[in-house]
């Protein structure tokens, strides 16, 4: 197959499914558009757009690892207990009013283990992608750039994304966009220094988690989720 980004073939054919499945979701964000006089159904689209993803991309991941798992918000299908992919829809309730910001964080996990990660904005059409031991890149306009997180420290210096939850560093910018997924790739990109959120459904953390690892960040998932540049206490 030609390849799309720099990357396996595995990572291409995901990125390929993510970018037939974002058709459809770009034309069901002209829709709601119209629906914003009445919430109640702008967010019934949205639910119902969300699992539609779901069962669209299914059967093309299927075809990069046919025995696979899959994990989402809504659905957990057994597979052969090796691989899994780990899907999401991040940022749906931005997707409700009619924002831009929001992204599908896609992961395949073997064994336990993260090896590919992608965040996609259809809108924008930026891709946040890395594979274990690869690094993390950023691809948008057919051209692919690796990122890494940022070395700021000093508090009057930094941007933190929070998510549900207060900024712990007096001084600091503070950011809330409502979409973690991308949160987390922004942190590997070097556009946020850090992430803090209450806890979140693993299916939409999964690919960041990978991102922030191979753009020299630290992640942990605990009590809360904290991603950093390394250099931020929190």
């Amino acid at each position: 197959m030609e390849l799309l980004i720099k990357g396996s073939p595995e990572l291409n054919k995901m990125f390929a499914a993510l970018q037939r499945t974002s058709l459809d979701l770009r034309r069901d964000f002209g829709e709601v558009e119209n629906l914003q006089q009445s919430l109640r159904g702008a967010r019934d689209f949205v639910h119902r757009a969300a699992v539609r993803i779901e069962e669209s991309i299914l059967d093309d991941l299927l075809l990069v690892r046919p025995s696979a798992g899959l994990l989402t918000p809504n659905v957990v299908r057994e597979g052969d207990g090796r691989d899994e992919f780990v899907l999401a829809l991040s940022g749906a309730s931005n997707f409700v009013r009619a924002n831009p910001r929001f992204a599908i964080s896609l992961a395949l996990r073997s064994m336990d283990e993260t090896k590919i990660a992608l965040v996609y904005s259809p809108i924008d059409e930026t891709l946040y992608y890395a594979e274990a031991g690869e690094g993390a890149y950023a691809f948008s306009a057919y051209h692919s750039a690796r990122i890494h997180v940022s070395n700021l420290s000093e508090p009057a210096d930094l941007t933190i994304a929070c998510n549900n939850t207060k900024n712990p560093v007096q001084g600091a910018t503070t950011r809330q966009t409502g979409c973690p997924a991308m949160d987390l790739a922004w942190v590997a990109a070097g556009k946020f220094d850090a992430f803090i959120s209450t806890p979140l459904d693993y299916a939409e953390v999964a690919a960041g988690d990978l991102l922030i690892r191979e753009a020299g960040g630290k992640i942990e998932i605990g009590a809360d989720l904290i991603a950093t540049n390394g250099n931020v206490e929190l």
